[in-house]
Parts: C-alpha cells; sequence; structure tokens
C-alpha cells in the first residue's frame, strides 16, 4: 500500500513551494479574522471612545498586514530560504522599462480610471476605509502615509514580491502571476464588485509588469498612485 506521503508526492525539495503556497492562505486567514479594524475595539476597549478611535483602528490594521505580509515572509526568506531579497524583486531592475510603463499607466490609465471609478456610489461607500478622514481632511498626510508605508508596500512585497517570484521558477511566469492573483483577489472579498474585477485585472498586469522590470517597485508606485488618488477624489473632488 502507498503511504500517505507516496500519494501527495511530497519531496523534500519543494519544501520551499509548500511553504511559499500554505503561506497566503493560512497568513490572509489570520488578517481577515484578527486584524481587520473593527476587531480593534475587541483587543482595545478602552479607546473606543477616543475621538480618534477609527484612525487608531486602521492604523492598527495597517500594522497587523505589515507585519504578516512583509515581516513574516522576511523572516522566512532569510533564515529558512537564505535568499537574498533581490531574488525576490526586491530591486531596481529594469528601470527604463519600469519608469516608461509606471509613467504612461498612470497619466493614461490610473488618473481618468480611478477619477470615473471614485464617483461611483459604491466605491465611495468603501473610501476612504478610516472614515474620520471625510470629515478631518487635515488628518489625510498621517492616514495616507501609514496606509503606503505599513499596507501597500507590504501587500506587493508578499504578493507580487515574495508568491509571485517565489514561485516563477517552479510554475512558470504566467501560473505564477495566476496563483499571486488569486490569492490579491481573496483580500477584496466584500469590496464593491467593481473593484474585486478591476483587482483581477490589474493583478494579472502588474504581476507581468513586476516580472518584466524584474523589481516589485514600478507596481508599487502604481499601486499606491490607485489607493491614494481614490482618496483624494473622493475626499475632495
Amino acid at each position: 500500500m502507498k503511504s500517505i506521503i507516496d500519494t501527495l508526492n511530497f519531496k523534500k525539495t519543494d519544501l520551499k513551494i509548500y511553504i511559499l503556497l500554505l503561506s497566503a492562505p493560512l497568513l490572509l486567514s489570520i488578517y481577515r479574522y484578527h486584524g481587520y479594524a473593527n476587531y480593534f475595539g475587541n483587543y482595545f476597549p478602552s479607546l473606543k471612545d477616543l475621538p480618534l478611535f477609527d484612525l487608531y483602528a486602521h492604523f492598527w490594521q495597517f500594522a497587523i498586514f505589515f507585519i504578516l505580509m512583509f515581516v513574516l515572509p522576511l523572516i522566512i526568506i532569510k533564515t529558512i530560504f537564505k535568499e537574498p531579497l533581490s531574488s525576490y524583486g526586491f530591486k531596481v531592475g529594469d528601470k527604463k522599462f519600469g519608469l516608461s510603463f509606471t509613467f504612461f499607466a498612470i497619466i493614461f490609465l490610473v488618473i481618468p480610471l480611478i477619477y470615473i471609478g471614485s464617483k461611483m456610489p459604491d466605491v465611495r461607500s468603501e473610501y476612504p476605509l478610516a472614515k474620520i478622514i471625510l470629515t478631518r481632511p487635515d488628518l489625510i498626510i498621517w492616514y495616507e502615509s501609514i496606509y503606503v508605508i505599513f499596507y501597500y508596500f507590504a501587500w506587493e512585497f508578499f504578493f507580487r514580491g515574495f508568491l509571485l517570484f517565489g514561485l516563477k521558477e517552479r510554475f512558470g511566469g504566467l501560473n505564477a502571476v495566476l496563483i499571486q492573483t488569486i490569492s490579491s483577489c481573496l483580500v477584496h472579498i466584500g469590496k464593491p464588485e467593481s473593484e474585486i474585477i478591476g483587482a483581477i485585472i490589474v493583478g494579472i498586469i502588474l504581476g507581468v509588469v513586476a516580472l518584466r522590470s524584474r523589481s516589485i517597485w514600478y507596481v508599487f508606485l502604481i499601486h499606491v498612485t490607485i489607493g491614494i488618488l481614490t482618496d483624494v477624489f473622493i475626499i475632495f473632488l
């Protein structure tokens, strides 16, 4: 009789792949059930009456996301995989292609499409995540800075760095792009339908761009622009 290990075709040489594939459902599940801003009050009930509670709750959410999607994968890369971060797109890469694509994408696609999207009722009801920014726009610099550093950076590092570059050699570029797109799309469940559809399309495009540029930095700039402009257009226009 075949053993369970034989049935699963387990290979010690594929341990890295198993860790990469399991990291997405495991870390995203922890984030979903413990990291969202609405759980902040459960952990810190004494802070519920603070005027800026909503802001602090979302800062906490971004911090949890940063730990799960950047700090833990970083530890895995350096201590288990023992590989340089450059192997995961943490480098300049093809600067000529990256900068030119980023410029044209932002000017001709991101700005007009996000402006149109910001007028949709379902998008306006979702963003900004911290609703206090709607009545306290003076806080937007602090909010967006934390948003970018702890959330968007960790997002790109995990999906377009850790997963994408980590899986491409084993599964090929296209399959790696699709796997990271599936994983990143899960975070959008519960958000407006238009955003989920957009996340699938954008996830594929940015995955391809990351591979082509051999870097996460250009897609990071594009993603950050999408996020910031969505909030800015909703708040001020």
